[in-house]
């Protein structure tokens, strides 16, 4: 992806960027920004009844590495 404006395959691309390493890693800068992001979980709800426990477990997991 970076690699495609510096040869000229694209004037510009869009990427979801959390700190913009890659960005100054490769000499890109942001010029607008289009919207926020954030993530969500989404639990099926017969899922959730059925297997509760598994799944608090897991998003409890999640937490904790956010």
């Amino acid at each position: 992806m970076e690699l495609a404006p510096i040869v000229g395959l694209s004037e510009v691309i869009v990427d979801i960027v959390e700190t913009g390493s890659t960005l100054k890693e490769n000499g890109l800068e942001v010029l607008e920004e289009i919207c926020p992001l954030s993530a969500r979980v989404v639990v099926n709800e017969v899922s959730m009844k059925m297997q509760h426990e598994r799944i608090t477990k897991l998003l409890k997991e999640l937490r904790g590495v956010i």
